[in-house]
Parts: C-alpha cells; sequence; structure tokens
C-alpha cells in the first residue's frame, strides 16, 4: 500500500451516474498509478436522480471507500409530491420546470432557505465525529472536499478545525453563492448572507481552492482573495479505446447531456427547422437525437410543432458505456450555452468527451467563452452566436455536405491530450506534494 494518503470527501459516487460523479471517479482511478492511496468517503444511502452501475468499474482496487448512512429530507418530499401532485418528487424538480407546482415551489423555497448550504447538513456532524478518529487511525494527513453539495465543504471546515495541521484542498464543481439557480428557487436575503458566510469561511480556511473553469477561478480568486487552481474536467482514453466508429445511415445529430432551463436548444431548433423548409436534400437525411433528461417544457415545444416533430427523437439517460456507442454512429455533435448565467465562464459537463471523440462539434453559445477556446484549440468544432440563425443554418449546411460528400465516419483527432483524466490528474498530485 503507498505511503501517501488523501481522503476525498463526496456525495456523489458510483452507482450514483451522470457527469458530477466522474470527476473524482476519475482522479482517484489514476492516483494509485501515482503513488497515492485514494480513500473516499461517501454516503450509504445518498438520494440521486440517476443512477449508472457501468461506472463501478472505474473504482481501482487500491481505493478503500468508506460509507456512512445519511439521512435527507427527500423521503419526505417525495411522499409528499405524491401525495399533493400525484407524482415522485426529485431535487432536480424544483428548478428544471417552468410550469411548477405550489408544491415544487415550497420545496424549492425551503431548499434555499432553511437547508443551508444544502440538504446533507444532517450528515455533517456524524461525518466528521467518525472521520476525526478515523484520519488519526490510517494516519491520513491530506483531505479534499468537493461540491456540490456545499456540505462537504463543511465537513472539511470542521475537521481543519479541530485539526489545524491538516492539509485540505476544497473543489468546487460549481459556484456556491454565486450559482445561476439561486433566484429560481426564491434564495432570500438572509439565506443568501448565511450562505455567502459559509464560503467565505471554507474559502479562508482551505489550504488549496481548485476549480473547474478559467473564469470560476478568476470569481474564487477574487471571493477568497487568494489564489484558485484550474483542475478541468476532462475525458478518460480508456473509454474512447474501443469505440467502433460508423457512417450513420442519416445526418444524426446528438446532444448528451441535460435539457432544462439552463440550457435551452431553441435557438438551434428554429434554425434546424428553417433548414428543413429550405432544402429537401436536408429534410431527407436530416435527425437530431437528445440523449438524456429532457424538461417537459422542450418536448411541448417540439410536440407543437408538427413539421419538425418527426425529426426529433427524444432518449431518455443511458448508461455511460451507452454513450460510448451513441458517439461511434453520430454525425455532429451539439453543444447548447443557451440559457446560463455565465455562459462565457462554463464548461458543460460533456465537452471533454465531445472533442475526444473527434466528431465534429456544433456549440450554441456566446464566441468569446472558455467553451469556445476549448473548441477553437483542439480543432474539433466551432461556436456560434445563439442569435445567430444565419451562422448555424450555414455552419448545419457545410456539416451536413461534409457528412454526404464523405464515405466515411467524420473522425478528427484534435489537440486534446491536455484533458486527458491522467494528465489531469497529474496535476493533482502536484498539489498533493
Amino acid at each position: 500500500m503507498a505511503e501517501k494518503r488523501v481522503l476525498i470527501i463526496t456525495y456523489y459516487w458510483p452507482p450514483s451516474g451522470g457527469s458530477g460523479v466522474q470527476r473524482w471517479l476519475k482522479f482517484v482511478k489514476y492516483l494509485p498509478s501515482f503513488g497515492w492511496q485514494p480513500y473516499v468517503f461517501t454516503p450509504e444511502n445518498p438520494s440521486f436522480d440517476i443512477k449508472d452501475e457501468t461506472l463501478v468499474k472505474d473504482i481501482p482496487a487500491e481505493a478503500e471507500i468508506i460509507k456512512l448512512p445519511i439521512w435527507e429530507p427527500y423521503h419526505i418530499f417525495n411522499w409528499l409530491s405524491f401525495r399533493l401532485d400525484g407524482k415522485k418528487g426529485s431535487e432536480g424538480n424544483s428548478v428544471s420546470s417552468t410550469k411548477k407546482s405550489f408544491f415544487q415551489r415550497l420545496s424549492g423555497w425551503i431548499r434555499a432557505n432553511l437547508f443551508i448550504p444544502d440538504p446533507r447538513i444532517f450528515w455533517i456532524r456524524p461525518s466528521v465525529k467518525f472521520l476525526n478518529d478515523f484520519l488519526i487511525e490510517r494516519n491520513i494527513t491530506t483531505i479534499i472536499t468537493t461540491g456540490p453539495p456545499h456540505s462537504m465543504h463543511l465537513i472539511g471546515l470542521r475537521l481543519k478545525k479541530k485539526n489545524p495541521s491538516l492539509y485540505w484542498i476544497a473543489d468546487f464543481r460549481d459556484p456556491w453563492t454565486e450559482w445561476g439557480l439561486w433566484e429560481k428557487l426564491g434564495v432570500g436575503t438572509w439565506a443568501m448572507q448565511r450562505h455567502k458566510a459559509l464560503e467565505a469561511k471554507v474559502l479562508a480556511a482551505a489550504d488549496v481552492i481548485v476549480t473547474v473553469t478559467p473564469h470560476y477561478v478568476n470569481r474564487f480568486k477574487q471571493l477568497s482573495g487568494k489564489d484558485a487552481v484550474l483542475l478541468t474536467n476532462g475525458f478518460d482514453e480508456d473509454d474512447f479505446r474501443e469505440i467502433n466508429y460508423t457512417k450513420s445511415e442519416h445526418f444524426t445529430i446528438r446532444h448528451i447531456g441535460v435539457v432544462n432551463e439552463q440550457r435551452d436548444p431553441v435557438p438551434f431548433m428554429e434554425a434546424f427547422q428553417q433548414l428543413l423548409d429550405e432544402d429537401e436534400e436536408f429534410k431527407a437525411n436530416a435527425l437530431i437525437e437528445f440523449v438524456g433528461d429532457v424538461h417537459q417544457p422542450f418536448k411541448d415545444y417540439v410536440e407543437a410543432r408538427l413539421s419538425l416533430k418527426p425529426f426529433v427523437r427524444f432518449t431518455g439517460n443511458v448508461s455511460h458505456a451507452r454513450v460510448m456507442e451513441y458517439y461511434g454512429n453520430t454525425s455532429l455533435l451539439l453543444l447548447v450555452l443557451t440559457g446560463y448565467r455565465d455562459p462565457h465562464g462554463f464548461f458543460p459537463g460533456k465537452l471533454f468527451e465531445y472533442i475526444a471523440t473527434g466528431v465534429p462539434v456544433l456549440g450554441i453559445g456566446p464566441v468569446i467563452s472558455d467553451t469556445a477556446n476549448v473548441l477553437q484549440q483542439s480543432g474539433i468544432g466551432v461556436m456560434i452566436e445563439s442569435n445567430d440563425l444565419a451562422g448555424i443554418k450555414s455552419s448545419l449546411m457545410n456539416y451536413f455536405l461534409e457528412w454526404k460528400s464523405n464515405p466515411n465516419p467524420i473522425v478528427s483527432k484534435g489537440n486534446v491530450s491536455i484533458y486527458s483524466r491522467k494528465v489531469i490528474t497529474e496535476k493533482l498530485i502536484s498539489l498533493l506534494k
């Protein structure tokens, strides 16, 4: 067993699915190859919407997974939601629907104003009690907390207070007080001040602040008054070794991931429909598929347009392994930043997997942005402003003509190695040392 040991405190861990779990799953996968023994502390019975058993294969044998039961209020909300709305609630319901029931609005308000920083607060005290002894027993002097949920950072804060010599890295996959959905949840002035006070304590006490985009680095630097470190998300080369690339029967455009209030494909769909109306050959070949959770208002938008509906497919959540299969017969990948509060400083979860496929990527969002820079530097795709319908149509037609004239699938490996999970883990190691 490696002498260098690190404890990662994370809420999301397999069999939880989605992009949020993969960041630290992949770090843990590669830490042993650099001589570090990973310990992962995670809830025994978490509440999550997406499940993916295929991710379990990436947990290395060297990792020790420690689980502690958690009590969360979601089972109460689910029961009340079923009684009052006739359907099961979920954490995402309070932010993902434009037509919310009274109970959804109430649960969102409670989530933002009473459970500060989030509904996992009840796990903080028992976790600190358990981990304080565990760290001593295992002689672990380095810990990493990753949020959201930001209750994980409060566990780190309390452990640091108990043992000031503990070396603590706080990883922010998303902003805390500058999160784009607080207004939709109805956060009040008092609650936001409380959030800001807790955030300030975490930023002041952590030895290292890590985050995922250049924009967030600058924001956390301003909030904390000290440097923050960029560790982007990435792609795992092992996931892409066995992709079987085949030319699809149709010009198949795919969007992989969630479509919600923060990710609005409507501007792209308007351009797509105009091309259907204007070009018979495009209409005879084009198809767009959304793989992942799609909120009802967007489905209603498609359903209401009879001339658009036959060309759109909705596929629910699939395993990460299945996503790899989809990549293999996709003609064009769609990336949507329209609707985000700070789209110029945001990296969508699938960005780095997209560019690793070598399949062309069409991004809809600000052309001056962190994501646009990645697409340009990788040479895999382009970003078009969401209000530039002519530009979107022109790019779509260019990709379509290239697909039509090329007998083979269009795949070009660009300059993407810096976003390899193993390369990024090496950067993490430099922080641990």
